[in-house]
Formats: C-alpha cells, structure tokens, sequence
C-alpha cells in the first residue's frame, strides 16, 4: 500500500509539473502584451471610471464613463445628459450608448481587449518591423477581427511595441484595408491600482489628441 501511495505521489507531481509546463509554453502574444500592463489585476477591479476627452484642432469633445465590470452596470454622462444601463438588457437608446462606451473603452484597455476579443480575431507577430511614428525597429502584433458580430467587423489593429511589452504606437485600419485610418502613439502611462494604462493618444500631425482623466479604479 506505502508503494502505491508513494508511486501515484509521484505521478501526480509529474503531471502537475507537465500542466503547469504546458500551461506557460501555450500563453500567447496577447496574453503577454495584456499580462505586461496588468491585465492579472482587472479581476479584482470593482469599478472603473474614467473621462474620454478629444483635442482636435481648436474644438474639445468629452464623455465620462462609470463601469462595474462584475456587474457589467455602466453609467454615461455627456452634455446631454446622464444614461444608466446594463448589458443585460439594452433598449435602443442604451444601445447606441454603448456603441460609444465600446469604443472608449477600447482606447483605455486597448492591451486587455487582445485577451477579452482573443476568440473573435485572428493575429500575427513580427519581432521587427519599422514603427509609422517614430521609425524605431519594434516588435509588431497585428491583429484582425471577425466578419460578424460586434460595432465594427472586419476592422485590423497593428500593434507596435519593445521588448518590455508595452504599446508604443497602433495603427487602425477599417475593415482590414491595406491604408492606415488612423495612427497615434500610446504614452503618457500611469499605473493604477496595478493597471497601466496610456492616458495620451497623440497623432503626428500635431493637430489631434485623445486622452483621459479623472481616472478611478476601485
């Protein structure tokens, strides 16, 4: 019986070494660029809040945002008002709202979203390849969504980074076209309650900015 015992100890210690093994050797780019700016902390996030201003040329557009992300409870406020919802049951008001936290949200958790959609997309990396903005040789994860389902389908991401992980600049590119729609730079991080979060988007042009504050997690 001490044998047996002793040999099935063994064998399991095994195989726990193997899962925990294969485990590491199967996380992904996404799940490392997310990891590397905190994403092993949003499940202790209670609430996040946030203010998603842009600056282009001489005008200023702004929104802010409560999220309860256990809950999935959001609450917006603009110049025209306040609106309370939940993803559970949306009329066609707090729907087009939502189209609205969607996208913000994805300027602030841009490295989250990679885990978050990772079912929805296909992605590629590259070790190197030249950044749009600054010309730096980067790392390069481009990734591109499905046909169906979400506010905007089809839609491609480039992601350029070093080897610390953290995005320095992204171009978007509409419905995967082989043109940018949009390039701005990721800077301005600050950490949060463990999440690192770019707070400044900044195109070259010099004439455009999207950035945020009153920044709250809880």
């Amino acid at each position: 019986m001490k044998k047996f015992l002793f040999l099935a100890t063994v064998i399991f210690i095994l195989t726990s070494s193997f899962m925990i093994s294969k485990s590491a050797q199967e996380e992904t780019i996404l799940q490392k660029v997310a990891n590397a700016n905190g994403f092993q902390n949003w499940k202790n996030v209670e609430e996040i809040k946030f203010t998603f201003n842009v600056d282009r040329d001489t005008t200023h557009f702004e929104r802010s945002w409560a999220w309860k992300p256990k809950t999935n409870d959001i609450t917006a406020t603009s110049a025209e008002g306040t609106i309370r919802y939940n993803w559970a049951d949306m009329d066609s008001v707090a729907f087009k709202t939502n189209g609205n936290f969607i996208n913000d949200k994805y300027w602030l958790l841009a490295p989250y979203q990679l885990v978050w959609d990772a079912d929805n997309l296909n992605h590629t990396h590259k070790k190197e390849a030249e950044a749009p903005m600054s010309k730096k040789a980067m790392q390069k994860l481009t990734i591109v969504y499905g046909n169906e389902g979400g506010y905007t389908p089809g839609d491609a991401y480039d992601f350029y980074f070093g080897d610390d992980l953290i995005i320095q600049e992204w171009v978007f590119r509409k419905s995967n076209q082989t043109e940018p729609s949009m390039i701005t730079s990721f800077e301005g991080y600050k950490m949060v309650n463990g999440l690192n979060i770019a707070t400044m988007h900044k195109m070259a042009e010099g004439n455009f900015k999207l950035y945020f504050t009153d920044l709250e997690v809880n």
